[in-house]
């Protein structure tokens, strides 16, 4: 198996070349679309739909009219909408239908829809997404980094690096190694998302609760995998 990333979201438009049957993609929005994601599933969402714009979400809404709205834009909850994007909006929802929309993450998970398999990751789900890849048995692993903005998250390239670690007979890319690289010189999970603008932008927001909430190692057992535009919780050969 081969191992890459995509560290930052310019690449996102060129991932049609890299796709195809043999092809996983782990998508990464830790602070904290893909954490809330994989949060609600955990607690037994039944399914989420991710927008790239707030207009696409409404276009949804119309069309899922007993679904709930949720997401952020400058991290903030969107005006009108019935949840945010801190993966406690995300608990106590069993049964529900969100869509979501955020700055980066759902961006990126539309921009990965047809490379290839799909799968929602968090590092509240590492273990289980690594243990949902070597089931699917790949040619390629393709760790996305939804990044913020048009740059670079540090906590999206940690969880690429902790997530091929899991893999270390793979032939890993250059930019593989460079997400391990990062990991190993910020082990810690806390500190590495705490030291991250977008942590330092929650702590100035007095949401450190979040950081910590995702930055908390294995938590569940959950893996979201995204088929048709629709986010379900993943059993090994599909969607549950």
């Amino acid at each position: 198996m081969k191992v890459d990333a995509v560290l930052q979201p310019s690449e996102l438009p060129f991932l049609s070349k890299r796709g195809g049957a043999g092809v996983v993609c782990v998508v990464f929005d830790v602070l904290r679309a893909t954490s809330s994601m994989v949060t609600g599933l955990a607690y037994g969402v039944s399914e989420i739909f991710p927008a790239a714009t707030i207009e696409a979400a409404m276009e949804l809404k119309k069309r899922h009219p007993g679904a709930l709205l949720g997401g952020e834009r400058r991290g903030d909850r969107i005006e009108g909408f019935d949840l945010g994007n801190s993966p406690a909006d995300y608990v106590g929802r069993e049964g529900a239908s969100i869509i979501m929309t955020t700055t980066n993450g759902t961006v990126a998970l539309q921009a990965c829809a047809g490379v290839g398999t799909l799968l929602v990751g968090a590092l509240s789900n590492l273990r289980a997404v690594a243990a949902a890849v070597r089931s699917l048995n790949p040619g390629t692993l393709l760790a996305v980094c939804s990044g913020t903005g048009d740059g670079v998250a540090l906590e999206d390239v940690w969880a690429a690096g902790a997530l091929v670690e899991h893999f270390p007979e793979a032939e890993w890319s250059d930019a593989a190694l460079t997400a391990q690289a990062l990991k190993r010189a910020l082990p810690d999970a806390w500190e590495a998302l705490r030291r991250s603008s977008n942590g330092r932008a929650l702590l100035a927001k007095d949401r450190g609760a979040d950081i910590e909430w995702c930055a908390s190692l294995d938590r569940f057992e959950a893996v979201g995998m995204m088929r048709d535009g629709v986010v379900g919780l993943f059993r090994e050969g599909g969607v549950a």
